[in-house]
């Protein structure tokens, strides 16, 4: 059995379970929710099974009397469990007793949201600081108490590191994974999704390749806010029908309940201080590296060499999966954090932030991400001009960069190499 590295997560996980009842973990298939919840469970359903998902079919109640805490693993396979646990919740059950696991949303929700006995908890592919390629030397949460600590840490993680990072996959089954191999295992996960997931969500695909060209499409808009429309113009690349608005509102629904698209929304502040802020999201598929092997792209390509196998992208690929690497990063420190995450960006694209993370104080913390290892007043333009904006509301300034040395600049904004940030 391999062994078990912990998780941002499970700290969460730790803490909720001594006073909750009832916990579901939700993200996409292969990040671990099963490995990590079935560290905690006396008792484990397994509903992928036939036997297991005839029971909970034919009476959900059955497997809510058993030894605690009580995994129900794929619970969205027999949506009716999910009332059954609110029920057992409402009758008093004891804190920790049960942890539901589902790898996507049912198509047909549950009768009650669950909300106030149910608690959901996202889990997300491995981040940086989970991956064991570099020690962090700086808080996320640490940042977001403000007061601008200062900043140490050098790491020899370098470009080619971040790109390998890229391509390599957060999903940890896929971590001893390399070449050929890596790439035949993100083929089969993608297949999956078109060939049996869509079927299991209710929305058998008539036209798989129509789908994967829009999946494809998506992934080369990774970290924009390109419209819809516009990632459906692309998807047909001058050849065959372009799909329909509702057929791409189609795909983009399944993909979401699969949680395999994990869009960044745009920032509203509470505070209203800012006016003209777009709320269209910005587009991030779960793992970076599912977004890479869509576009074709490996590690010699992104580095703009010739490879047998990819094709050479524009310059701009690179730096948007870096971003997207970033992002998936700070989501689940930001997460541990009980912090939101965010983008800003003004209607007319003059300013832009690339993630903005808001505490429960609605004070933030602005994030800009720089493929380079050299940080120019250029790049922190946007960061001290939302300074300006809201004052003492902006905890801290970061760009998280490429480079080897943490360090504040002259002007207060902190750069941390991405290798170096954690939760």
């Amino acid at each position: 059995m391999a062994r078990y590295t912990r998780r941002v997560v499970d700290s969460e996980l730790d803490e909720l379970m001594a006073q909750l009842p009832a916990l579901a973990i939700e993200g996409p298939k292969g990040v671990g929710k099963t490995a990590t919840a079935e560290r905690r469970a006396a008792t484990i359903h397994r509903l992928d099974e036939p036997a297991e998902r005839g029971i909970a079919e034919a009476d959900p109640t059955v497997l809510l009397d058993a030894p605690a805490p009580i995994l129900i693993d794929e619970w969205q396979l027999v949506p009716p469990l999910w009332d059954a646990v609110r029920r057992a919740v409402d009758r008093g059950a004891e804190p920790g007793r049960f942890l539901l696991a589902g790898s996507a949303a049912p198509e047909a929700p549950p009768t009650h949201s669950g909300a106030g006995r149910i608690v959901r908890i996202r889990m997300r592919p491995l981040a940086l600081a989970e991956r064991g390629v570099a020690k962090p030397t700086v808080s996320l949460h640490g940042l977001l108490a403000g007061g601008r600590p200062a900043l140490a840490g050098r790491t020899t993680f370098a470009l080619t590191d971040y790109v390998r990072e890229i391509v390599a996959s957060g999903l940890p089954g896929l971590r001893d994974l390399t070449g050929r191999a890596l790439r035949t295992q993100l083929d089969g996960y993608l297949a999956s999704v078109v060939d049996r997931d869509f079927e299991e969500q209710g929305r058998p695909v008539r036209r798989p390749t129509a789908l994967r060209r829009w999946m494809a499409a998506y992934a080369a808009a990774t970290a924009t806010t390109a419209t819809y429309e516009k990632i459906r113009d692309a998807a047909t690349s001058g050849e065959g029908e372009t799909p329909t608005r509702p057929t791409v509102l189609a795909y983009r629904d399944v993909l979401e309940r699969l949680f395999l698209l994990d869009p960044v929304p745009g920032w509203r502040p509470s505070r209203n201080r800012l006016a003209r802020l777009t709320e269209s999201p910005k587009h991030h598929l779960a793992d970076p590296a599912l977004a890479a092997r869509l576009l074709g792209v490996d590690e010699h390509a992104l580095l703009g060499r010739p490879s047998p196998g990819g094709r050479r992208p524009d310059g701009a690929l690179l730096g948007q999966l870096f971003e997207s690497l970033v992002t998936l990063s700070v989501r689940v420190y930001a997460q541990a954090a009980e912090a939101r995450v965010h983008h800003l960006r003004t209607y007319e694209g003059r300013q832009e932030v690339d993630l903005i993370v808001e505490s429960d104080d609605q004070r933030v913390l602005a994030i800009e991400t720089k493929l380079s290892g050299e940080v120019t007043d250029a790049d922190v333009k946007h960061l001290l001009w939302l300074g300006e904006r809201i004052g003492s509301d902006l905890l801290d300034a970061v760009v998280v960069n490429t480079g080897k040395q943490a360090y504040r600049r002259p002007d207060g904004v902190a750069v941390v190499p991405a290798a170096l940030l954690g939760p």
